[in-house]
């Protein structure tokens, strides 16, 4: 992968992915007692706006890091498309720089999250018993886990609102020195 003008990945560029990785394993950690309250979406976003390609080595880090310590049931097959989901909305919308744009981005993917994890649902409900058996069944998991999505949304978007600015002010001035300008 190439991260740097010499087409090499440095020190630097695996000091830095694991730093992204280290922060948000310890603020899952540190927000973990509230139920679907979560820095991964902040931080996701942030780092795709400021470390770019990066990103593209911390998602799978931070996905073989979650399987490895709560283990590799269904809910981690849905980690590996949806973070990387949310990092290619990120980038398609960088040039933006509006709170109000990317916390209504964090909140709605926080909202539907759940629809987003139905995939392995359908899939396996579809190969276990046709179409519409794959349709009911991740139609009905996502609508038992509506509520959980509104306190996603919800926390997602009021955590975009507060942080936002600072850590990207801190991020602009750090930004040169992490990023080797």
């Amino acid at each position: 992968m190439k991260l740097t003008d010499r087409g090499k990945l440095t020190v630097r560029d695996i000091t830095l992915i694991g730093m992204m990785v280290a922060v948000i394993e310890v603020c899952k950690a540190a927000l973990g007692f509230l139920p679907n309250i979560e820095l991964t979406t902040f931080w996701i976003i942030m780092f795709t706006l400021y470390f770019r390609k990066r990103i593209l080595l911390v998602i799978p880090v931070f996905i073989l890091i979650e399987g490895a310590v709560y283990g590799f049931g269904l809910w981690w097959v849905m980690y590996m498309y949806i973070w990387p989901f949310l990092a290619l909305l990120t980038w398609i919308f960088r040039k933006q720089d509006s709170l109000w744009f990317f916390s209504v981005l964090s909140g709605l993917f926080g909202l539907f999250f759940g629809f987003f994890c139905t995939i392995p649902y359908v899939v396996i409900g579809a190969w276990g018993g046709g179409i519409e058996n794959g349709l009911y069944a991740g139609f009905t998991w996502w609508v038992a886990g509506i509520p959980w999505d509104i306190a996603h949304g919800a926390g997602n978007f009021i955590l975009m609102a507060v942080l936002y600015k600072p850590v990207r002010g801190i991020m602009g001035k750090l930004g040169g020195i992490l990023q080797n300008k």
